[in-house]
């Protein structure tokens, strides 16, 4: 088959639904309309944000899975009901008429879909240290909930880059009594901040961090960091540096179907990155598209993001049961 007669085949495909991402939220929601009889493709990158990290957790039953496991195993559960997963990229997508889109892949490819959900995940924007993004995930942490067990009652460093750094220090101390706060660019603290500092026994040092110590050989994954670098030299015992990443939406499907977005603003005012708006249970503002998983909620955690997913897929194959319904009652009154 040629290129152009193969394009041509692939063009004709189409599904009920298509998920744009295979993370936790996308595999569990095509593992839902699988089981719903539904036929549904996932398009996956392979770019998950966990990827780094040694394994996944808070997840029930399957606490301390490595990511990369828990998805091949996702993939296998999908394939069992009849869902296909490809690897790829889905490049653009658009309304082609109503209930029906029309989704561009990487390759060159389309394919038709009569509802998306949109499960593609952040982008993690790091501070320009040099050697913390290669660290990310394994001891250049963000979230103490995914990673403070596997490094309590160590030395804890955390970066300020912005005015959430007291807030990020304050919480880290309930894994360790060894937390230092490193004001970096970050702003100088309150008063008050201050003192909840010091009464919580958290050290604050002044000055830009330029770099990391790392000791170990590597070879094995054994090597850690040792130390966080000052501008003037000096170098501070450190086991796990905090920080605060920004975080975006990955952006060529949710630009190209004109979906709504918002800031991720925390209490204190300060912007951490955007995500896609929407309701509740993921429904947008673009009839027949739902979300799931970081791109609509930076926050969520791996079960976090599949119960976004499963609660997407539900309403989705409800909205197509309740479009079939209407088909059939017209269908009804014609042959009636």
């Amino acid at each position: 088959m040629s290129v152009e007669e193969k394009q041509r085949a692939e063009n004709g495909r189409s599904y009920d639904v298509v998920v744009v991402g295979g993370g936790a939220a996308g595999l569990s929601g095509a593992l839902m309309l699988g089981r719903a009889r539904r036929s549904v493709l996932v398009v996956d990158a392979g770019r998950p944000r966990n990827a780094p990290a040694a394994a996944s957790h808070n997840y029930l039953s399957r606490d301390g899975v490595p990511p990369g496991e828990l998805l091949a195993e996702g993939r296998a559960e999908v394939a069992r009901y009849g869902g296909e997963v490809v690897e790829g990229e889905v490049v653009a997508a658009e309304a082609v008429g109503e209930g029906r889109f029309r989704v561009a892949l990487g390759d060159g490819t389309a394919v038709g879909a009569r509802r998306l959900l949109v499960a593609s995940g952040m982008v993690d924007e790091l501070p320009g240290i040099p050697g913390l993004a290669e660290r990310w995930g394994r001891d250049v942490l963000h979230c103490p909930y995914c990673h403070g067990y596997e490094v309590r009652d160590q030395a804890i460093g955390v970066l300020s880059t912005g005015p959430m750094a007291v807030r990020q220090a304050l919480l880290w101390r309930q894994w360790s009594d060894d937390v230092r706060l490193f004001l970096h660019t970050g702003p100088e603290p309150s008063d008050e901040e201050y003192e909840q500092l010091a009464a919580r026994g958290i050290a604050v040092v002044d000055g830009e961090v330029t770099g990391l110590e790392v000791a170990g050989r590597g070879e094995d994954g054994d090597d850690r960091i040792s130390g966080v670098e000052l501008a003037g030299g000096t170098v501070v015992p450190c086991r796990a540096l905090v920080i605060a990443a920004r975080f975006d939406v990955r952006a060529k499907v949710v630009e190209s179907l004109g979906l709504e977005m918002a800031e991720t603003v925390m209490g204190d005012g300060a912007v951490l990155g955007s995500y896609v708006a929407a309701r509740p249970g993921g429904a947008t503002g673009v009839p027949g598209v739902w979300v799931a998983g970081n791109v609509a909620d930076p926050m969520a955690t791996v079960s976090g993001a599949a119960a976004m997913g499963v609660r997407a897929a539900g309403e989705i194959n409800f909205d197509l049961v309740e479009e079939e319904t209407r088909r059939a009652v017209r269908e009804r009154r014609v042959a009636v």
